[in-house]
């Protein structure tokens, strides 16, 4: 499986972000509306992803719920049909959730950086360094580190779940995690 080191962090000025980011990055940035189904797994998590268009992306995915960087394993299917495989999914598994957001990915070497504005959550940033097969997962944190600080990131904006759970935990403010 493929694997990335991912952090996400609340953010109060998407705006001077952006400008932050933009200086960093390369090239100009894709706007993606994303609308993610995510499944009933109890080995990680399982979302297709619908993207613009009649496309999608099946994703499983292994991660820590905790703050800072951690890391990520996965694999993704991509699929043309998105309706038909939610539909079936659904029926097969039941729903755990769902997100809609707009994505704003800039890339940066090896880093995706998404500044994501999720309906019903607010805006947040969210980077993953992609891993190599040869490159330790030391080595991702120390890059994604290194742009927490270039950022000016603090600790205390860092989240540790999911934006399926925090609207779980927004909808059910008083449910354990």
């Amino acid at each position: 499986m493929a694997r990335n080191i991912e952090i996400k962090a609340r953010i109060d000025d998407f705006s001077a972000l952006y400008a932050k980011i933009a200086l960093l990055a390369e090239g100009v940035p894709d706007i993606i509306d994303q609308d993610d189904t995510f499944f009933v797994c109890p080995h990680g998590r399982l979302k297709l992803r619908t993207l613009a268009g009649s496309r999608g992306e099946l994703i499983f995915y292994q991660r820590p719920d905790k703050a800072g960087p951690k890391t990520s394993f996965y694999a993704l299917s991509v699929t043309e049909d998105p309706d038909g495989l939610r539909q079936t999914l659904s029926l097969a598994y039941g729903t755990a959730g769902r997100v809609i957001k707009q994505r704003t990915l800039f890339r940066l070497g090896q880093t995706r950086l998404h500044l994501d504005r999720v309906s019903g959550l607010g805006d947040f940033l969210e980077f993953e360094v992609e891993l190599d097969e040869l490159q330790t997962e030391a080595e991702g944190i120390a890059i994604a580190e290194e742009l927490l600080e270039r950022l000016n990131i603090e600790r205390q904006e860092l989240v540790d779940l999911a934006y399926v759970d925090l609207l779980k935990l927004k909808a059910h403010p008083h449910s354990a995690r």
